[in-house]
């Protein structure tokens, strides 16, 4: 697992993007957070997990906070 901070988070799209601990930036969807709220504060710490996302690219699709 990665570790990260929210960027940016969009709660009216559920949509942010995560700064990885190895400098990536990658998209999420609020239903990868792990606890089941469907938003995040930006400049929280998470663990990640990545895999394909719903438009085949790459994102986080495990998000939980530390």
């Amino acid at each position: 697992m990665l570790r990260g901070i929210v960027a940016t988070f969009h709660p009216e799209r559920g949509v942010g993007v995560i700064e990885t601990s190895t400098g990536e930036r990658l998209a999420f969807h609020c239903t990868a957070i792990s606890d089941g709220s469907r938003r995040i504060d930006e400049g929280a710490t998470v663990t990640l997990t990545v895999g394909p996302g719903r438009h085949g690219r790459w994102e986080a699709v495990e998000v939980a906070r530390i």
